[in-house]
Order: structure tokens, then sequence, then C-alpha cells
């Protein structure tokens, strides 16, 4: 909590404005309000908003109709749900007080080396809603770029794990976890993984963030086929029943500061690797996983560009997990194209289920990569020899046993949904013949998210091609999904500025 404000400026009454500021808390007073003259508030001041029970900084915009009155204080949804109040409610408001780590911030801009405890001060005032996001989105382009060094990714770590919430698991045994860093399109392996490990009798409760510069997250994919959105109780029996969970990591608040964050890095479409390495332990850690697999694909147009590249970023994952007690097996896969048919929520889950089912159509890609993934898992779990894994993880998969589990996970997350269709569905042709050498997996992405995918689930692309096949002229490259017309067109303009992300020759 903040320290009491002696100072207090007054108190107005609560409107609910019902606007979604995603999660920067804002706030709305009329520019006749009596506490904005005598306290001199405009647009964009910062502001402390208290009750009896609770604190919040804001920022304040300024309204010049008669949408609100003097005496009342609008709140946005974030800023209401922080509060816990409802309209009619009295807030005292006054000036904030001073951010001190704003200063750790300004250290960093300069050159500097952040300490453990600059770390947390950071991270505590972040998730707290102290930072306005053009201040979240300093200390991450500041922290980007290779800017932060072992120990300041370590301290990161620990900072973001010290913010929010720790699982703990009965017994002694191992809890593993899988993670992929992205950058490949389609690249949904987590659900397949899960479902196998756990009928292998691994405990796994999976938690999954949803895209921050993708076309679709995990757990935007897997909302299309069950419910994911459960708190740490819920989360805890659906383990102690099935062995595993596939739930929104965001929901669980097991590292309120980089949630806070990712939406920042979506906005400004930025990954650093100090930033990704800390995220992704700091919930493992808080979820208690003990034994965790990361997918680092590599490719000239994924994240990771390079084999030279991949090794650094292995050797900072290792290196970091070792420092919080986490044991990490980094997997570097092939990242050079799309993996599977689908990209967006959606088609992305009928993938999914098709290689749990073992469907004709099912992604030969996808599957293979599951189950490389999965041996590694199950190997780091039986110290069995990657051979003897493999063996076993498809035999798990080609028996049903794993779409078996993958049933009894999503019945007790609430029962298997219908997917929906998209309104708007165009084939586009492949403009010239040829033998298919490429797909730019960064301007696939982005034709799939300018169609609507990930907010609209249903939105997205299908394949129609794959890398190395011959292709003749008029042949279906792909089928875009979207839910209007003015997304497939924004869509559909970009892709015949853009055609060449499919290199045919």
């Amino acid at each position: 909590m903040l320290e009491q404000n002696v100072h207090d400026s007054g108190t107005l009454a609560v409107v609910d404005m019902g606007i979604n500021t995603h999660q920067e808390p804002v706030v709305y007073m009329h520019k006749d309000c009596h506490i904005c003259r005598a306290e001199g508030f405009n647009a964009s001041t910062r502001l402390l908003l208290e009750t009896a029970e609770r604190q919040l900084i804001a920022t304040l915009n300024v309204i010049e109709n008669n949408n609100l009155s003097p005496g009342e204080i609008g709140l946005s949804n974030i800023a209401r749900d922080s509060l816990k109040v409802v309209t009619g409610d009295p807030v005292s408001v006054s000036h904030a007080p001073i951010i001190d780590s704003l200063g750790a911030v300004r250290k960093k801009i300069h050159g500097h080396t952040l300490s453990d405890e600059e770390m947390l001060a950071i991270m505590k005032d972040v998730s707290e809603h102290r930072y306005r996001d053009i201040e979240i989105s300093s200390f991450l382009s500041v922290c980007a770029g290779g800017r932060l060094n072992i120990d300041e990714i370590i301290g990161l770590t620990h900072a973001m794990v010290s913010c929010g919430k720790r699982l703990s698991w009965p017994g002694n045994e191992p809890i593993y976890d899988k993670h992929c860093i992205g950058g490949v399109p389609g690249n949904r392996t987590t659900p397949i993984v899960v479902a196998i490990a756990s009928a292998a009798g691994l405990t796994i409760p999976k938690t999954s963030s949803r895209a921050i510069t993708s076309p679709a997250g995990t757990a935007d994919t897997l909302e299309t086929l069950f419910n994911v959105d459960f708190q740490i109780d819920e989360m805890q029996h659906i383990v102690s029943e099935v062995g595993a969970c596939l739930v929104w990591g965001g929901a669980v608040n097991l590292s309120p500061a980089d949630d806070l964050m990712v939406r920042i890095e979506r906005a400004l479409d930025l990954d650093g690797e100090g930033q990704l390495i800390a995220s992704v332990l700091s919930k493992k850690i808080a979820a208690g996983s003990s034994h965790v697999i990361i997918d680092i694909p590599v490719g000239d147009t994924a994240k990771v560009r390079t084999s030279t590249e991949a090794d650094y970023l292995a050797g900072l994952f290792n290196r970091v997990g070792m420092a919080c007690g986490i044991d990490v097996r980094c997997v570097v896969t092939d990242g050079s194209c799309p993996v599977g048919k689908g990209i967006g929520p959606v088609q992305e889950a009928h993938d999914v289920v098709a290689v749990l089912k073992g469907t004709t159509d099912a992604p030969s890609d996808l599957r293979d990569r599951a189950l490389t993934l999965s041996a590694n898992l199950i190997d780091l779990a039986d110290a069995c020899g990657l051979a003897q894994a493999a063996t076993k993880a498809k035999e798990i998969l080609d028996s049903g046993f794993a779409w078996d589990q993958f049933q009894r996970i999503a019945d007790a997350q609430g029962g298997l949904k219908e997917l929906p269709s998209a309104e708007f569905e165009s084939v586009q042709q492949a403009h010239e013949g040829g033998v298919l050498l490429a797909i730019d997996n960064r301007r696939l992405a982005r034709l799939a998210k300018l169609a609507g995918a990930p907010f609209c689930k249903s939105a997205g692309l299908r394949l129609h091609v794959s890398v190395g096949s011959a292709v003749n002229l008029k042949d279906p490259l792909f089928t875009l999904f979207s839910e209007s017309s003015g997304e497939r067109d924004y869509a559909l303009d970009y892709y015949s500025q853009n055609m060449d992300m499919f290199a045919i020759e």
C-alpha cells in the first residue's frame, strides 16, 4: 500500500464509466470540479485515489461536457475493479506521490546496471499500476537489444516471482512444463505435448499466455476448445483430478507485472531477450515447475535467426534457470517456415485436434515437432534416453491415449466446445507456377493479424501448400478467414502488396 496522503484534497462520488482502458487505470473529472481547480489538476495528471481499504494511482482525463457533474469522478473498468467500488461510492482524490523506482529506470536509460533491489522496486510499482503505459514502455525499450546482463536477468526473474502468487503442490514429485519462445506461425505444440506427457504420468500444471506479437497464443487457441479462465484453487483441483491442466496464466495472477508488460510489448511488437527469459521462467517458477523444456525455433524470418543466437539464448535460459533453482532443457527446432496448416486461434485448434485424433489430414510437421518435444520432456523425467522416450511418446499418441487424456483435461475444464466458423472466406491462388521455396513467417503472421486474429477467434488463414511442394498457376495457396468485410479487405490489400511472402520459383 502507498503511504497515507495527509493532504487529502477532497471526496468525489464514483461513476462507473464502462470504458475499457485495458490495464491502465484512467479516471475522468469535470473541468469545473472544485478539486481540479483547487489542486491544479490537468489532463494526464497522475492522481492518488483512496477508499477506506484500497489505494490506486490513475491518469486523469478531463471532461468538458455534461457527461459528469463537478462532484463526480468517472472510473475506467480497471480502476473500478482495482478499487472494488461501484457507482455512488465515495473516493478521495489527491496528487499522486513521487514514484521513486522511476529513478532506476532513468538510471538504466543512461546505461547503468540495475541492482536486484532496484529491479524489485520497479516490478512492485508496475504490478501495483503505479506506472503509466509510457513509463512501462520506457523500461521495456531500454532493456531490449541485449541491454540486460545475466545478473540483471536473474534479478528481474526473481522480482517478477516476488510480485505475484506462487503455487505449491502436494508431495515432492517433480512438476513439468514446456514453453515455446514463439516467432513461428501455427506452432501450436503445447496442447499435444501436455496430453502426451501427462498420459505418460508426468504432472503438468500448464499455464499459457495470450498472443504478444503472434496471430494466436496458446491460451487464445485453447479458449476456442474449452474454458481456460480459472482461479488458482480451481486449477489445483483440475490437476489433482487429471494430472494436468491447460489454463490462461493471466487469470491465476502468477506474475502480474509480466501480464501488464506483455500488453505493452504487444503494442510495441517488442520481445527483448532479457525480458523474454524473465517472463518465461518467472511464470514457470511461480507455477511451481521444477523441470521445463524450452522450444527455440530458428529461421530466417523467425524470432531467432541463427543457430549462434539460439545457442546464446539457450545458454542464458540454462544459467538463469540454474540460479533460480529450476532444471531447464532447451530444444532448438526448425523455424524456417510455418508449422501446420492453420494460422489463428480456430484454425490452429483444428490442427491440434487432428493430430491428437490421428486423422488423415493432420499436419505431419506439427505432429513430428510435438513428438520431439514430448520425448525430451519424458527423457527429462525418466532419464531413459531420447530414443526410448520418442518410442513411448509415439505409442501414446498413436494408441489414442493422448486424445483420451486431452478429453479428460477438457472435461475437467468444462467440456469441449464446437469450433466457430468465420463470416468471410477468401481463397487466394498462386500468381505463378513453380516450387514453393519459402514462406515469410513474419509477413504471414501479419496477414493473419490484419484479418482479425487473435482477437476474432475465427479469423486467420489456412495454408493449402507446403514449402518444397510444386505449385501450379492458380492453385489455391491459402484461404483467408475474417469476421468483417473491412478486415478481409484490409488483409487482402496487404497481401496484394506482399505476394512475395510466398517465394515461388
